[in-house]
């Protein structure tokens, strides 16, 4: 097989395969191909890998029938990892996820964490350093009651969104009241960072 000639096998002969959905571009997990697995992947049609820990050929979702039909296969510019672009069905990782790539390293929980810690560093800053026409200022101002209230008011309208299924209006809403939440906690002298590690208690 020509393909062969171009690609770098490792020591032991094998090559990483990263899988990847035509549907979402997702990647889906990666695993290793040995020559004999390459050759059936390519001409069944259907992922087949091989496993180090068995030493043997698989072909993916053959037992739990989640397979994954190739679109198409690249190589990278250096021939050392394959690229597989498939339909999948059904989850491809054994835990069920559909992904085998779950565990967040740094990424969306992160940026949450720190859009709300940046609102919150605003919100210090506007109690600091006064801003005339200050919508911040303003709730300072007024006191613990006028953001308790405030508070309400946003968590009635996200119930609201969340009821008539508006889903704009409910993430406009959400973020209306974590603003007034941050207020509320720079009121109490508590940050995002203690509301964290109470729920990290709780898991």
């Amino acid at each position: 097989m020509e393909l062969l000639k171009e690609l770098k096998f490792d020591k032991d002969n094998l090559i990483p395969a990263i899988t990847q959905d035509v549907s979402s571009g997702e990647v889906l997990m990666m695993a290793w191909m040995n020559k004999d697995s390459l050759k059936i992947t390519i001409e069944t049609g259907y992922a087949t890998y091989f496993s180090r820990s068995r030493n043997e050929l698989w072909k993916k979702g053959e037992t739990s029938g989640n397979l994954q039909k190739i679109i198409s296969m690249k190589y990278d510019c250096d021939g050392d990892s394959i690229l597989l672009i498939v339909e999948q069905t059904g989850p491809a990782c054994h835990t069920g996820e559909n992904s085998c790539f779950f565990n967040t390293i740094v990424g969306e929980k992160e940026i949450a964490a720190k859009v709300l810690d940046d609102v919150y560093k605003v919100i210090i800053n506007r109690r600091d350093n006064p801003k005339e026409g200050s919508y911040t200022n303003y709730l300072l101002d007024k006191g613990i009651k006028k953001t308790c209230k405030k508070v309400g008011e946003e968590a009635s309208e996200v119930i609201i969104g969340a009821i008539s299924g508006d889903i704009n209006n409910i993430k406009y809403e959400t973020a209306d009241l974590l603003y007034h939440l941050s207020v509320l906690l720079v009121q109490n002298n508590l940050s995002w960072t203690d509301v964290f590690v109470e729920l990290e208690k709780r898991r």
